[in-house]
């Protein structure tokens, strides 16, 4: 009896040795890869408001699609609203975003000139506020700790167009149909105000005067980035000045481009006949751009990244909302001075046009 009583007594203690030799374990090694709780699991399943200007713009849709995307690979919800080119409806999507408890704002402004009273009712919920295509203002951008911007610099699009007909002239000295040493084009505008829609009419000019050409711009007139409304202000420019006039049409996107060829191929001008070619080039690269450039009728365009824009916008927020500061390693894009994420464009011509299509 003796015997056994200490047979258990041995147990027991050696039982008791295994289990601080244990718990010393758990305490001093490092956990497994799969136990690692970094802030961005943390912020697995969180949910943001999001405002596009107007659904049927076909770059914000493949920004959308991107954010959409990215949202999913990280558990997160979006919750991605029309506001119909309104920003009275705009507001009051924000407003109602407010009472449903999301974590985090994304917001394309209808009008940039509206961005601040966004910011503010951003500012009153303390909730990050993610800013994409249209930049607000700098002071808007000072005023709070948790505001960020998405986009590109418009400047850089408007140059590489111009490069575009520049390098087209130079190499097609024909398309000089006057030979007055001067490219007469004809340009088609986004919304007046719109920050895209002024530097890349201010910068594809200049760059123009930077390939060595003199130009003078025949007609300039806003289609609101519209294919529909770029098609009639063609037809009209058509008919008013004369396709033996004009030399080249420079577009602020492509919509506008595709509805200025549609003008023209209306008048057998763009189908194939190199003697009925008038250059065109828009900006953004879409798919239905690159589909032009397949078959000749757009000279060109330039890339707005859309999809890296929307990736960047759901990361800076997926970080946000997991308490991350906001930094390159964070987000993974560039950032400037802590609030600016710039995507660089890049210029499409026939040699590269492939690349880009899906």
């Amino acid at each position: 009896m003796k015997k056994f009583l200490a047979l258990g007594l041995t147990l027991i203690m050696l039982l008791a040795v295994v289990g601080c030799q244990k718990k010393e374990a758990d305490v001093n090694e490092p956990a497994t890869d799969a136990a690692v709780d970094t802030p961005a699991d943390q912020a697995a399943g969180w949910r943001a408001g999001v405002c596009i200007y107007k659904f049927d713009d076909t770059f914000m849709t493949s920004v959308r699609d991107a954010m959409k995307a990215r949202a999913d690979e990280l558990g997160a919800e979006l919750e991605i609203v029309d506001s119909q080119n309104k920003q009275s409806e705009q507001s009051n999507q924000v407003d109602t975003f407010l009472t449903q408890d999301v974590q985090a704002l994304c917001l394309n402004p209808v009008d940039r000139v509206a961005a601040q009273p966004l910011m503010e009712k951003a500012k009153e919920n303390n909730l990050p506020v993610v800013f994409i295509n249209r930049q607000p203002e700098d002071p808007v951008m000072a005023a709070y700790d948790k505001i960020w911007y998405v986009g590109a610099k418009a400047e850089q699009s408007g140059t590489l167009s111009g490069e575009i007909i520049v390098d087209y002239f130079k190499a097609n000295p024909e398309a000089d149909k006057n030979g007055d040493g001067k490219i007469q084009f004809v340009m088609l505008q986004g919304e007046p105000g719109h920050q895209d829609a002024t530097l890349r009419t201010e910068y594809s000019q200049q760059a123009l005067v930077d390939g060595g050409f003199e130009y003078e711009a025949l007609a300039m007139d806003t289609a609101m980035w519209d294919t529909a409304k770029a098609t009639d202000l063609m037809n009209t420019w058509i008919t008013s000045i004369g396709l033996d006039k004009i030399e080249a049409v420079l577009a602020n996107n492509d919509d506008m481009a595709l509805g200025a060829i549609a003008a023209l191929q209306s008048q057998g001008y763009n189908k194939g006949d190199p003697d009925k070619f008038i250059p065109v080039v828009g900006v953004d690269a879409t798919t239905k751009a690159l589909s032009a450039m397949e078959d000749g009728s757009l000279l060109g365009t330039v890339l707005n990244d859309g999809v890296n824009q929307g990736k960047a916008a759901v990361n800076i927020m997926n970080a946000a909302v997991a308490g991350q500061e906001i930094t390159e390693d964070s987000i993974g894009y560039p950032i400037t001075d802590g609030k600016w994420i710039w995507i660089e464009y890049v210029k499409v011509t026939k040699d590269n046009y492939q690349d880009f299509q899906k």
